[in-house]
């Protein structure tokens, strides 16, 4: 109902394809993880891949995209905590010598490893996921209301969650320019530079979010693929926040 256009359920894919791509795809990024001798980015790969198997997989007690409350703890763990800390933690090891370096052998000396700008950058990339884990029911709620599927936008309807998504990301931009105003880097030169970016991102979704028509699917599904674009931009900016 939601989306019959997409390869499996339009038959553009039989059931052997999709599940070789995803063996494929899955075999892959655990063998780039074991060469790459990193155990903090090989857990990040195996820790993600088993929440998106508890996520997808139609088993008992899996499945877990049914519970709204279960979906967006998936998201939220992987994206906005998962991925952050495991890969810091991995360029920090790198960056240190590798894992036979003292970082790599004292807990204690990656946990003072982990500095304001890294908090700061879990904390913005929670409030990204929270938007991202609210916003993909808004184009489903029909079929999710025809399959008794409770999420938030079937209970409060959509202009309230769509609205609820933007509010927060403008939230998490204003966070972000009052950190590199008040806490930021020493150099007047990132501080502007962060200042600039997150402004410019929050009047784009402003602009995305005003020309979108809540009765119309495609356009909140666009809007939703934008606000991923958004996401992936903020790596961009990231790096001016220490």
């Amino acid at each position: 109902i939601n989306k019959p256009y997409l390869p499996l359920a339009s038959g553009e894919f039989s059931m052997g394809t999709g599940i070789a791509i995803v063996v494929g795809t899955t075999l892959l990024s655990l063998v780039l993880g074991w060469v790459s001798g990193s155990v903090p980015l090989m857990a990040t790969l195996v820790v993600s891949w088993i929440l998106g198997i508890l996520y997808s997989t139609e088993l008992p007690f899996m499945r877990w995209k049914r519970s709204p409350f279960l979906a967006a703890s998936c998201i939220l763990a992987v994206r906005a905590i998962i991925v952050q800390l495991g890969f810091y933690t991995h360029m920090v090891i790198s960056a240190a010598g590798g894992p036979s370096s003292i970082v790599a052998a004292s807990p204690e000396a990656l946990l003072s490893s982990i500095t304001h700008p890294v908090i700061f950058t879990v904390a913005f990339m929670l409030f990204f996921s929270i938007v991202i884990a609210l916003f993909k029911d808004i184009p489903d709620v029909k079929g999710d209301d025809k399959a008794g599927v409770r999420t938030l936008t079937v209970r409060m309807g959509v202009p309230t969650v769509f609205w609820t998504c933007i509010w927060l990301l403008t939230a998490a931009y204003t966070g972000a320019v009052a950190y590199s105003l008040l806490l930021g880097p020493p150099s007047p030169v990132k501080v502007a530079l962060s200042c600039m970016g997150h402004v410019a991102m929050a009047a784009l979704l402003w602009k995305e979010a005003r020309g979108v028509n809540l009765k119309k699917k495609q356009e909140i599904s666009d809007c939703y693929f934008f606000i991923w674009k958004l996401f992936y931009a903020e790596y961009l900016i990231i790096p001016f926040l220490a």
